[in-house]
Formats: structure tokens, C-alpha cells, sequence
């Protein structure tokens, strides 16, 4: 039986304009595969590769977006961010699986910056929830934003999905799932 412990993290923002979100390797309702596991996190067979993703535009008035991946039922009082990537352009709609690999963000567009996630580094974690702790979401989000994000050598996740709560246009999102 699938028990979350949290409803709805996204319940708590501003109610924004949807953006269709889509996934070829993150997809709706179904098990995150071997690519989006986090071998980093000791995940047997875990690549830590970032996931597909696509969007349809923003509304008039988008310059970039930020794309997320955030897991709410991890063991602790905040979630788990494994992945931030903030900046991108607003004429990028698509980045390809693998974009960020681990710590390699070479494959993301130019001007697009990734913070520190939750595991300390900057690039994306693939999900590694506690064995036996039941199933957890990873929700991949995408956020158009009006404006470019200033973000210090510091900023962290947390920090980005702050700043978005006042400069966030539209949102959208997609949710898999994995347990150990």
C-alpha cells in the first residue's frame, strides 16, 4: 500500500498558471529506472543521470525557468532536493537525459546554473530512499520565471524553491516513484 507522509508539498505555493511537463524517463506514476537511481548514494546499478524533460512555454513575460527534482517523503523534516537547475533560457523548452550527470553539468544550455543539492554537491543525485521505508515521489518540476535568479557560489535547492515562491510565472509537474 502507498502511504506519503506529506500531501502535497506544492499545496503551500502561490496557485500559478500550468505548464505541461513531460518525461521520457520520468514517468508519471511509474517506477523511477536504474538512469534516475542514486548510485552516489550507494544505490546498486544507480547512474545518477538527470532525467528527460520537456514543457510547454511560459507565458508572456518568461525569461528563464528552473527545473527541479525534489523528493517529500525523505526522512526529514524539509524533504530532499536532488537536483536545481536555475537559469535556463526562456527559448530552451527540452534538455536531454544525462544533461547533468552527477556532478558533469556540461550538457546543460549555456547561462543555466545548477546549485547544491542535497547530497552537497552541485548536479543531480539520483534517488536513493532508506531501504524498507516505504515508497517515496520524486517530483520533477519545471518553473518559468520572469526574471534571471541571482545566486551565490552557496545557494542551495532550498534557496532557489524560496526565490520561486515570489517570482514564479507557471509551474508544472511530473512524479515517479522508487523504494528500496
Amino acid at each position: 500500500m502507498t502511504q506519503f507522509r506529506v500531501p502535497d508539498p506544492y499545496a503551500a505555493l502561490p496557485e500559478l498558471p500550468a505548464l505541461r511537463v513531460t518525461s521520457e524517463s520520468f514517468t508519471e506514476g511509474a517506477t523511477l529506472s536504474a538512469a534516475q537511481l542514486g548510485g552516489t548514494m550507494g544505490v546498486d546499478g544507480g547512474l545518477d543521470r538527470s532525467p528527460q524533460v520537456s514543457w510547454t512555454p511560459g507565458p508572456e513575460g518568461t525569461e528563464t525557468y528552473v527545473v527541479t527534482v525534489f523528493d517529500p517523503d525523505a526522512p526529514t523534516a524539509s524533504g530532499f532536493w536532488h537536483w536545481s537547475v536555475a537559469n535556463i533560457p526562456a527559448d530552451v523548452t527540452s534538455l536531454p537525459e544525462g544533461a547533468c550527470t552527477g556532478g558533469d553539468t556540461s550538457g546543460l544550455p549555456e547561462g543555466a546554473v545548477v546549485v547544491r543539492n542535497d547530497a552537497g554537491f552541485r548536479g543531480f543525485v539520483g534517488a536513493a530512499p532508506p531501504a524498507g521505508h516505504g515508497p517515496h515521489r520524486y517530483i520533477l518540476a519545471v518553473h518559468a520565471v520572469g526574471d534571471r535568479i541571482d545566486l551565490g557560489d552557496d545557494a542551495s535547492c532550498a534557496y532557489v524553491g524560496f526565490v520561486l515562491f515570489g517570482q514564479g510565472l507557471a509551474r508544472g509537474t511530473t512524479t515517479a516513484i522508487y523504494e528500496q
